[in-house]
């Protein structure tokens, strides 16, 4: 078995795939229908949340009054404004969204793969349904997703 170590990571190829959220709640992920456009997805390594949380945190350390024991505790947090944890999200779905094809706009326009492209897509639940169910898929969240990934 060959890894390529160099550090440099590509994602997998899904299919679109539409979902149904049914009555309590659940969602029905449905087949990928024929001539769907595909995206490239990849999960970001701890040395990639490290990176985009050094840009969007700020480390705060401070002494708080343990109620339990009256005494002064290190407490140690990160400090983030609203903008901050914003544009954390836009760089980790930045990330995450490699690439794709074949995903076009109403009019049948091809759409180019940029971040403000993405993060309107990120705002529609269904694409938003889509890339979460993938990244699952590629993390191995849920068992059998070996085999609902060959479908796709």
């Amino acid at each position: 078995m060959r890894f390529d170590v160099s550090g440099e990571t590509r994602g997998e190829w899904f299919r679109f795939f539409r979902s149904e959220i049914r009555e309590g709640g659940d969602v029905t992920y449905l087949d990928p229908e024929e001539g769907a456009g595909r995206v490239c997805l990849r999960i970001a390594t701890p040395e990639v949340i490290e990176e985009i949380q050094s840009q969007t945190r700020k480390k705060v350390k401070e002494f708080v009054v343990n109620k339990l024991t009256r005494k002064m505790d290190r407490w140690e947090g990160f400090d983030q404004t609203p903008e901050q944890e914003r544009r954390e999200r836009e760089l980790i779905w930045d990330h995450a969204i490699q690439e794709w094809e074949g995903i076009l706009d109403k009019d049948g326009n091809e759409i180019p793969c940029t971040l403000e492209n993405k993060l309107k897509l990120m705002n529609i639940p269904q694409f938003a349904r889509f890339v979460g169910r993938c990244l699952q898929l590629i993390s191995g969240a849920n068992a059998g997703a070996a085999e609902e990934a060959g479908k796709n």
